[in-house]
């Protein structure tokens, strides 16, 4: 297993992370003694960085005892969730929020968290339960959420700051790099949608345009963790030839038409896993890892198979020039170019 640097941080983390999230499943819905013996082997691999939420129903708890049980201590991220009823107050909320991980994972202190709305955006706040939206004067106003991170570092609780982008954000992203206060950044980037780390290739249609924040967040001394690397779970072998998913993950793939869409593009770049004699979930990790803004991948594991063919991806380095060029081209033809 190979490591990075979280930006200007003293930190440092596999190039391979541990995703706790409900879509892979193990976290959330697998037994104990799965969860056991497959988390001890991601640390035997030499992963060291593990990313949870109390948005991931259990898995805190589950996580905790996992790692009180081996007697670990990774790298540990967790993040606050902020929803209407917390607009009030947001920054005291944000401490009881991290005061209930600590509680729930049984450490006292937090490498790093984040906040976990997204998109970040100008002033739209949540509504209900819901919390995939946050405006930057709730990071930055009076009681907002920098004030309650700043508290809870100043008390010895959390290390590093961080928050989470989803797409069509990139000014506000840029907005809150530019305070210097956040160290990572989770973000979406992927063989289908590789906006985050470049310029929209031209006649590319994506749903959200990731506006290049890689390369901000490179610039402004933060460090990156892909979430989503596999699309959903498109960028997999078993999903182009139509196999059902684990028992343990989610099915997220949506109505019939989506899915369909998303597999045929994901057919399209699967020359990189052929002619590199790999599979296609390994080519979607070891494409995102030849960014240089990247830190880590987060691997969301429902099983040993895939922990092991996800880990082997470290180290691989960059596609050659000639796939590269390939991959291009399928971009710009908006995957209607059929590569063989």
């Amino acid at each position: 297993m190979k490591y990075r640097s979280v930006g200007r941080t003293d930190l440092k983390v596999s190039e391979i992370g541990f995703g706790c999230g409900g879509n892979a499943g193990l976290m959330v819905r697998g037994s104990f003694d799965e969860q056991l013996r497959i988390v001890a082997a991601a640390l035997e691999a030499g992963i060291n960085y593990f990313d949870v939420a109390p948005d991931y129903i259990g898995a805190e708890a589950n996580l905790g005892r996992v790692l009180r049980t081996l007697h670990a201590r990774p790298l540990l991220n967790s993040k606050v969730e902020i929803r209407a009823e917390n607009l009030d107050d947001i920054a005291a909320h944000v401490v009881r929020s991290v005061e209930s991980s600590l509680k729930e994972l049984g450490v006292d202190r937090l490498d790093v968290v984040q906040i976990h709305n997204a998109p970040v955006c100008g002033s739209h706040a949540p509504a209900g339960r819901d919390y995939h939206t946050l405006g930057v004067r709730h990071f930055l106003g009076p009681r907002g959420a920098l004030e309650g991170l700043r508290r809870l570092v100043d008390a010895g609780k959390v290390g590093h700051l961080g928050f989470v982008c989803r797409g069509n954000d990139a000014p506000y992203v840029r907005e809150l790099l530019a305070t210097g206060m956040f160290s990572l950044l989770n973000v979406p980037y992927t063989l289908l949608n590789p906006s985050a780390g470049m310029v929209l290739p031209a006649n590319l249609a994506v749903d959200k345009d990731g506006g290049a924040v890689l390369d901000d967040a490179r610039e402004c001394g933060a460090g990156t963790a892909i979430y989503s690397v596999l699309a959903r779970g498109f960028l997999s072998d078993q999903s182009v030839s139509g196999e059902a998913h684990h028992p343990l993950a989610r099915d997220i793939s949506g109505n019939a038409a989506d899915a369909h869409k998303m597999r045929e593009r994901a057919a399209r770049v699967s020359f990189l896993a052929r002619e590199s004699g790999i599979s296609l979930a390994q080519a979607a990790f070891r494409f995102v890892l030849a960014h240089p803004g990247v830190t880590t991948a987060l691997g969301g594991f429902s099983s040993m198979a895939q922990l092991k063919e996800l880990c082997a991806v470290s180290g691989m380095g960059p596609f050659d020039d000639e796939l590269n060029a390939r991959l291009e081209r399928v971009w710009r033809s908006n995957f209607a170019e059929t590569e063989s």
